[in-house]
């Protein structure tokens, strides 16, 4: 199991670097993307705690696997609705329109 220490966070944040804009990953997703499938709970942790490393991800771009917004993170939708993202009645984003396919 991978462990969240500054070479993972990187990559996460790599990961996460490439997402286009008006498009969404899971963290699901960006955990299979750096090769470490089993590891999208600790993909969550690291963007958590990604403004504390230089430099400006598109965190707002990552949802779960049901296109749920980061609980906590108030601005999310309104960064993604600025960027064209529409969201179902539910309050989920569409992940069939809107999901990233690399």
């Amino acid at each position: 199991m991978a462990k969240l220490n500054e070479d993972f966070l990187y990559e996460v944040l790599e990961a996460v670097a490439e997402i286009p804009r008006g498009k969404v990953a899971t963290y699901g997703q960006i955990a299979t993307l750096i090769g470490k499938d089993k590891n999208a709970r600790l993909v969550g942790k690291a963007l958590q705690i990604s403004s504390l490393y230089e430099g400006d991800y598109p965190c707002h771009r990552v949802v779960n696997s049901s296109g749920r917004l980061a609980p906590g993170f108030d601005e999310q939708k309104e960064l993604l609705l600025e960027e064209g993202v529409l969201f179902k009645d539910n309050g989920h984003v569409n992940l069939k329109i809107f999901q990233w396919c690399e």
